[in-house]
């Protein structure tokens, strides 16, 4: 079976088209090493950007979408699959389910809640699945930074703290990941 890897991202477009631009060559990457892609099901945005550049690079893209948002027409209805769920909780256990490792790019509040449940539940042990934060251009220096005083504070393990590998390109995640 064909592995894949899950890719968090925003809805949104974000500034100056930057952001588009890293979600598509995240998706051409991720597909030049081989891997299907699972992410959140939608069109716009971030989202839209990752869909479109993994299908215009032959890759599988697999989408979980949560029933409100496919019926308020963001779903991507080109993608290679397309689950639509009951909701938000229902596509965080399946995006799970469908994934080999996860990467967060560049986003907003919901790519921190898929990015933190995926790495509280790697904690748990629910799964052993590599997580990786794509850092362009310092986006998540300031989450990194708090993850190390987390860890000074005594506040966060060590060993937890290792569960996530933040790099600034998507080869070098993909390296990390050794899949």
């Amino acid at each position: 079976m064909k592995r894949r890897i899950c890719v968090f991202c925003g809805a949104r477009p974000g500034r100056n088209g930057i952001y588009l631009q890293i979600a598509r060559d995240a998706a051409r990457s991720i597909a030049a090493h081989g891997y299907g892609i699972v992410y959140g099901g939608g069109r716009v945005g971030m989202m839209g950007a990752l869909a479109d550049g993994a299908l215009a690079a032959g890759a599988e893209i697999v989408g979980v979408i949560p029933e409100a948002l496919a019926a308020a027409e963001v779903a991507h209805s080109g993608i290679t699959q397309l689950h639509v769920v009951e909701s938000m909780h229902a596509r965080k256990a399946m995006l799970e389910r469908l994934s080999d490792a996860f990467i967060a790019l560049p986003g907003g509040i919901g790519t921190m809640d898929e990015l933190f449940e995926t790495l509280t539940w790697r904690q748990l042990r629910i799964h052993d699945k590599p997580v990786g934060i794509l850092n362009v251009d310092g986006y998540y220096d300031p989450l990194v930074k708090l993850l190390d005083r987390m860890l000074a504070e005594g506040l966060l393990p060590q060993a937890t703290r290792n569960l996530v590998t933040a790099r600034a390109s998507i080869e070098e995640i993909l390296d990390a990941f050794a899949l």
